[in-house]
């Protein structure tokens, strides 16, 4: 999914187009204000990114108007929160990272992470959530274990338990994960 244009993006830049992106999604628009507000940044920050993403066609733009992202704008936004959501899912779901966390460390490695580490990282949540050997109770135990450290292991029950969840699902001709 990486793009010419998509290489040549800041991580401050990702962010503003992300920031862009939620609020043309709430108010079809974005405004300089706006803009500097949900980042926390001066205006004079915000016109300077502006101005560089403008540059690059990936945001409509004109001093003192509304901003609007274009068509491949929009595409690399989707792709920026589609990183940072997958991240940020891994972090709660599989690491059990409290959703503060979570938050924090997704917005850190979004801008670095490459496309296919993300593709991977999708299909283990998917298989994590649907393989008979893993799924929700893999997770609550991997939780008990990090709020409670390394306890004696009761392995030959959980075995037990998969297998008896294996022989009780229909899966028809589709083998196992």
């Amino acid at each position: 999914m990486a793009t010419d244009q998509m290489e040549g993006l800041s991580a401050s830049l990702e962010d503003y187009l992300e920031v862009i992106y939620h609020l043309e999604q709430s108010q079809r628009v974005a405004r300089a204000k706006d803009i500097a507000d949900q980042m926390n940044v001066q205006r004079a920050s915000v016109t300077g990114a502006l101005k560089a993403l403008a540059s690059k066609a990936l945001i409509n733009y004109s001093p003192y108007s509304y901003v609007t992202l274009t068509p491949e704008g929009r595409r690399i936004a989707q792709d920026i929160i589609h990183r940072h959501d997958t991240l940020k899912e891994f972090f709660m779901t599989t690491l059990q990272l409290d959703p503060q966390q979570a938050e924090a460390n997704a917005c850190r490695i979004e801008h670095a992470i490459d496309p296919v580490a993300i593709d991977r990282l999708v299909h283990f949540l998917e298989f994590m959530k649907i393989c008979p050997r893993t799924g929700l109770g893999w997770y609550d135990g991997f939780a008990r274990f990090c709020a409670k450290g390394v306890q004696s292991s009761d392995c030959l029950s959980c075995i037990k338990e998969c297998l008896e969840r294996i022989d009780g699902a229909k899966t028809g001709d589709e083998a196992c994960c």
